[in-house]
């Protein structure tokens, strides 16, 4: 039973083992901070098509050398160098060239105009309107009416340009953003209750 359980907490590996993954993984664990913070980094949510390949690429390159013991840990930090060197290569082409940009990026796309959804816009950049909608409650926009001008960018967010409360036409555009109908009798019950 014993030597089961070893099997399966530590493999075939001896026990000293265990000080070596601790070594491997201070070493690549510093490196790749290292070089993390040459590149320059911004938040998952903010992160763009390229950056995001760069995490996976580094973190399969990482992920590899800290526990298998036939995987060296020069390469595995050459690995990872050059996965750095492309990204940085890619970043210079960006600033160079907007078509470049286009390419790696993608390109903004305006996807509401003064309340009306292009849903043929949404659809090419494989979301939906309730996920839109969603996107435009997280600004706090509750009624379509109030955007002049929603963008998707190219991470995924939207930027929305809104109207004062005062300047909503008063005919209405409403397509909320909202909840569901079921929701929405639920939450305007619940108002209605703490009113009283």
């Amino acid at each position: 039973m014993s030597q089961e359980l070893q099997r399966i907490f530590m493999g075939e590996q001896d026990p000293l083992f265990l000080a070596e993954i601790l070594f491997r993984t201070c070493i690549i664990y510093f490196y790749t901070l290292a070089l993390m913070r040459w590149i320059g980094g911004r938040s998952i949510a903010q992160l763009s098509i390229v950056e995001f390949l760069l995490v996976i690429a580094i973190g399969s390159a990482v992920g590899d050398s800290l526990f298998y013991p036939d995987v060296p840990l020069i390469p595995a930090m050459l690995a990872i160098l050059l996965v750095v060197l492309a990204n940085k290569l890619v970043d210079l082409a960006i600033m160079q060239s907007s078509r470049l940009t286009r390419f790696f990026e993608g390109s903004p796309q305006v996807v509401v105009i003064e309340g009306r959804v292009d849903r043929h816009k949404i659809r090419s950049r494989g979301i939906g309107e309730h996920e839109l909608y969603m996107k435009l409650r997280d600004k706090g926009v509750d009624d379509l009416s109030q955007v002049l001008l929603a963008v998707l960018e190219t991470n995924g967010t939207v930027s929305v340009l809104v109207r004062s409360r005062s300047e909503v036409p008063a005919t209405g555009l409403y397509q909320p953003p909202a909840l569901p109908e079921a929701e929405l009798a639920g939450a305007a019950g619940i108002t209605g209750s703490a009113s009283r």
